[in-house]
């Protein structure tokens, strides 16, 4: 036993956010020197790559398709308290902060973290396969979430601006959590081998093969880390968002580059875990990342948003600009085209990431 916790104290998967945490604990609400906020933004990428290691032990431990909506959701925990503890820090400057947050997880999860698994799965078999009708369901709920909550309050006319009312923000958040518990039923009830992993001739995996399945004790470990290394990355991603704004400010970026920069951070862990998964030929797990992650983002950050916006100050600005429209109608259309087929191979992984490139690029440039 003695020697069991003495290689966990040295493991840094087990130090590092427990590290994080007692920083965040010394740290909270002080004005921090250049140095230290270094020393913050290093531990809070270490908590970012444990969280992904105790995650994927989580999610071996429990299989899939529960194993990605682990990870899904705990991502989603740390955009969302990313997003509620900004918006209270600065409401006058982050009214419209849940949207970039929100769209840009859209936009990372369907293009980025999609077009990186499938341009690495072609990559090992020339081409990456999946089950079309999991896939190509949660593609359609993520195109439906994201309708409702970021297209539609552009174009109603309850309020002057690209916002919901108080009743429609309601509908909103409702139809949202719905569709996700939905689709959670799904995924894990009836049509589970919808969204498990398929070899070349469609054939469903239901086993990995690899590696032995980790103790329950050893699940529950990672499991407790997990939640601490998720709690440091929000507290120390609070800590360090003041100089995150300065240097959007002082690089002349548009402030709404900062939900880009959060976007990227807390889809770190999904992406190295889908980028895994492509590595080793399991693609269907990659593509589950990707559209859970994207599906959580606006099913638990919009009904969690019109619930705070009751002691939010100013309003809450939801509807995309007509750029932004043009590449969430851009991505949806490609991705259906994607998806269809159940095959692709490295041309439909390259379009999906040029698709990111310009979403950063016209977002840096508008």
């Amino acid at each position: 036993m003695a020697a069991l916790l003495r290689s966990r104290l040295t493991d840094w998967t087990f130090a590092v956010p427990v590290l994080a945490l007692l920083v965040l604990v010394a740290t909270w609400g002080r004005d921090l020197p250049g140095l230290l906020i270094v020393v913050v933004a290093v531990l809070l990428g270490g908590a970012v790559l444990a969280a992904v290691h105790h995650a994927e032990v989580v999610a071996h431990r429990v299989g899939e398709p529960y194993g990605s909506l682990v990870l899904a959701v705990a991502v989603t925990v740390i955009e969302v308290a990313l997003i509620v503890t900004l918006m209270i820090s600065g409401p006058e400057k982050t009214q419209s902060l849940a949207r970039d947050t929100v769209f840009a997880a859209v936009m990372i999860t369907c293009n980025g973290i999609l077009g990186l698994s499938l341009l690495l799965g072609a990559l090992r078999r020339r081409v990456a396969v999946f089950n079309p009708e999991g896939t190509g369901g949660a593609l359609a709920t993520v195109i439906t979430l994201a309708t409702l909550s970021l297209v539609i309050p552009t174009f109603t006319t309850a309020r002057p601006g690209p916002e919901f009312s108080p009743a429609q923000l309601a509908f909103a958040a409702v139809a949202s959590l719905a569709l996700y518990g939905l689709f959670v039923l799904v995924q894990t009830g009836r049509h589970r081998d919808y969204f498990l992993p398929v070899d070349s001739k469609g054939k469903v995996i239901d086993a990995e093969e690899h590696a032995k399945p980790p103790s329950t004790r050893a699940a529950l470990m990672s499991l407790g880390l997990l939640l601490v290394a998720l709690i440091a990355v929000v507290g120390d991603a609070k800590t360090v968002s003041p100089t995150i704004e300065a240097g959007v400010a002082a690089a002349n970026l548009p402030h709404a580059f900062v939900g880009v920069i959060i976007a990227l951070l807390v889809l770190l862990p999904e992406t190295l875990a889908a980028a895994r998964a492509a590595r080793r030929d399991r693609v269907q797990i990659s593509l589950n990342l990707a559209l859970g992650s994207a599906m959580a983002s606006i099913g638990l950050t919009i009904p969690v948003i019109a619930v705070a916006s009751i002691w939010l100050e100013g309003p809450l600005l939801l509807g995309l600009g007509g750029t932004q429209l043009a590449l969430l109608a851009l991505t949806a259309v490609t991705a259906v085209l994607t998806v269809v087929p159940g095959r692709a191979n490295v041309l439909q992984g390259g379009v999906h990431l040029v698709l990111l490139a310009a979403f950063v690029f016209l977002a840096a440039s508008p």
